[in-house]
């Protein structure tokens, strides 16, 4: 409940992945998790490149994602505390701006975290296991300056996701290919970052330098009629359909089922959903959801979750 005692937002999560049908195992990643006393979503998901040249991408894939939720899960306790109030807008915006280059920085130190105990490339000759002269076989090093050699990144090359959604602000970022899918309760979608079908299999990546510039950002106040339910997808679901009005049929599908089978059910659903979408595209399918569910003072939403991925 708000402070004001009046209705308020209670969050139901989705939340699964499968691998593609040709393949040993995924290099996707998703989470779906609520923060600051259920008040909050944070969703993400990353897509490892897979690749020869990114043969530690499935790596990558999950530490964008543990890297974005960290630091989004802090933003969205701020959003909490200090969003219902306009004012804070303008700064609430410029620390969304810069959660990419935060995440990016994360990222890059658990990739140089693990090259300095497992390099992908092997150690060259002369060098110490497991890192700087006088370490001992077995002890774990974390990098120091002047001390690690660059870490190949492209090795762990991965695609990012998220979102931050509350009752009064939806943000969310994208780095790479990948689909968000915001779905009102009469179905109508809306896709903030969409600009056409993709033309080929080239996308921007966590391991290109200073990668956060090239994060998009879609900030949007929440004024007007309760928040819309935020679909997130790594692009193996959508490559599965024949064209984008086929997916957006699915996006809207999903959360008309939510409403007249329940969020439970959609979730029962959801690997056998993903597992023909992965016969089709051939890659793994990701997604990550969050459905809103207006519930009256005093009221518990029908299945809450709290920091649940």
């Amino acid at each position: 409940m708000n402070t004001t005692g009046t209705s308020t937002v209670a969050w139901e999560l989705l939340d699964g992945g499968v691998k593609g049908v040709a393949k040993k195992y995924s290099q996707d990643r998703g989470r779906a998790l609520t923060t600051a006393d259920g008040r909050a979503v944070v969703l993400a998901v990353a897509d490892g490149h897979g690749s020869r040249a990114h043969f530690r991408s499935e790596l990558g894939a999950r530490w964008a994602v543990e890297a974005f939720t960290a630091g989004a899960r802090i933003y969205a306790h701020e959003v909490v505390r200090r969003g219902q109030d306009a004012a804070n807008w303008p700064r609430l915006l410029a620390e969304a701006r810069s959660l990419p280059q935060q995440v990016v920085h994360a990222w890059r130190r658990r990739v140089q975290i693990h090259e300095a105990n497992s390099p992908a490339h092997g150690r060259k000759p002369g060098a110490a296991p497991g890192g700087p002269a006088g370490a001992t076989a077995g002890t774990a090093v974390r990098p120091t300056a002047g001390s690690a050699p660059d870490a190949d990144l492209a090795v762990y090359g991965s695609t990012l996701v998220g979102a931050v959604v509350t009752e009064r602000l939806l943000v969310c970022w994208q780095l790479g290919d990948g689909d968000i899918v915001l779905v009102d309760p009469d179905g109508t979608t809306r896709m903030p970052f969409y600009t056409g079908p993709d033309m080929g299999d080239e996308t921007e990546s966590l391991c290109e330098p200073e990668a956060w510039r090239k994060a998009r950002l879609h900030w949007q106040p929440l004024t007007g009629g309760p928040p819309p339910g935020v679909l997130i997808s790594t692009d193996g679901l959508s490559k599965s359909f024949a064209d984008h009005e086929g997916f957006l049929a699915f996006a809207s599908g999903v959360r008309s089922r939510a409403a007249s089978h329940g969020v439970a059910a959609v979730q029962a659903q959801l690997p056998d959903w993903l597992g023909h979408a992965a016969k089709y595209s051939g890659d793994d399918a990701t997604l990550a959801g969050a459905i809103p569910a207006v519930v009256g003072p005093g009221a518990a939403p029908a299945h809450p979750h709290t920091d649940t991925h």
